[in-house]
C-alpha cells in the first residue's frame, strides 16, 4: 500500500515542488519534488499579471450554483420516483437510466444548439442551467429514499403534513448521507467541467478555471515551458476539490439518519 501510495502521490509532490521554483530551475530538473531554488514568482504572476482571479471567480460562482441546484432538484426528482405513483413513472425512470448510458461528448452539439436557440449562449444562465440536474444524482437519491421506512412518512401524513412538507421536513434531513455524496460529486464535476463550458460560452470574462488552465497548459497564453506557472495554476485548481472531499468524506454513509416513532 505504501508503494502504491507513493506511485500516486509522487506527481502531486512534483507539482508542488516545481510550482515553487524558477523557470530556469524547472527547465533544468522538471521532475524534482524539492526545488533547489525556492521562488513564488509563479504565484505572483498568476494573481497579479494574469486572468487567473477571474477564472477562479467564475468557477466558484458556477460551482456553487450548480451544487445547490443539484442537491435540491435531484432530491425532488429522486423522491418523486421513489414515493409518488403517477402514470409513466416506469418510462421516466427508464429514460433516466438511458441518459446515464449516453456519453456526454455525444450531447455536445445538441446542447450547443439548444443553448443557442434559447438565447442562453455566452451567459451564466447557459453555463449553469443545463447542469442543475444530473441523472446519476437523481438515481442516487431515488435509491436512498427507497431505503427509508415508509412508516415515518405515514405517521407524518396522519399528523396532517402534506407531501412536500413530509419531503422537506422529515425525509430530506434523513437523507444527509446521500446529499453529502451529491454535494461532493456535483462540486467535483462542475468544478472540473470543461466540455460544457466550451460549447456554452466564449467571452474571456466568462472563462472558467478549466478553460483557462487548459489554454495555459497548451501554451496559448504563455511563451516557453513556464512549468512553475502551469503547475501552480493546476495546484490552485486542485485544492478546493480536495478540501471539499476531506471535509465531507466522514459524512458519507449508507444508512439513513433518524428513527421510526413507535
Amino acid at each position: 500500500m505504501i508503494a502504491i501510495s507513493v506511485f500516486y502521490i509522487w506527481p502531486f509532490l512534483v507539482q508542488i515542488g516545481v510550482s515553487f521554483t524558477t523557470d530556469a530551475e524547472a527547465a533544468k530538473n522538471p521532475a524534482s519534488p524539492i526545488p533547489a531554488v525556492w521562488s513564488v514568482a509563479a504565484y505572483r504572476q498568476l494573481f497579479l499579471n494574469s486572468d487567473f482571479p477571474v477564472w477562479f471567480a467564475n468557477s466558484a460562482v458556477v460551482t456553487v450554483l450548480v451544487t445547490v441546484g443539484r442537491v435540491f432538484f435531484d432530491s425532488l426528482a429522486g423522491y418523486a420516483l421513489a414515493r409518488l405513483r403517477f402514470r409513466g413513472r416506469g418510462i421516466v425512470f427508464a429514460g433516466l437510466v438511458a441518459v446515464m448510458a449516453v456519453p456526454s461528448v455525444v450531447l455536445l452539439i445538441p446542447k450547443f444548439l439548444v443553448i443557442n436557440q434559447l438565447g442562453l449562449y455566452d451567459s451564466y444562465a447557459g453555463m449553469v442551467l443545463p447542469l442543475l440536474v444530473d441523472a446519476a444524482g437523481v438515481f442516487i437519491m431515488k435509491n436512498f429514499f427507497e431505503s427509508i421506512p415508509r412508516s415515518i412518512e405515514e405517521q407524518a401524513h396522519i399528523d396532517g403534513a402534506g407531501t412536500f412538507r413530509v419531503f422537506w421536513s422529515i425525509v430530506l434531513p434523513m437523507a444527509r448521507p446521500a446529499m453529502v455524496t451529491i454535494i461532493i460529486l456535483s462540486f467535483q464535476g462542475s468544478w472540473n467541467e470543461l466540455s460544457h463550458f466550451i460549447v456554452s460560452s466564449q467571452s474571456p470574462e466568462l472563462t472558467t478555471l478549466t478553460k483557462g488552465v487548459a489554454s495555459l497548459a497548451s501554451g496559448q497564453l504563455s511563451q516557453g515551458s513556464q512549468y512553475p506557472l502551469k503547475l501552480g495554476a493546476a495546484l490552485l485548481m486542485t485544492l478546493p476539490v480536495a478540501m471539499v472531499f476531506f471535509i465531507f468524506q466522514r459524512r458519507i454513509m449508507n444508512s439513513s439518519e433518524g428513527a421510526v416513532k413507535e
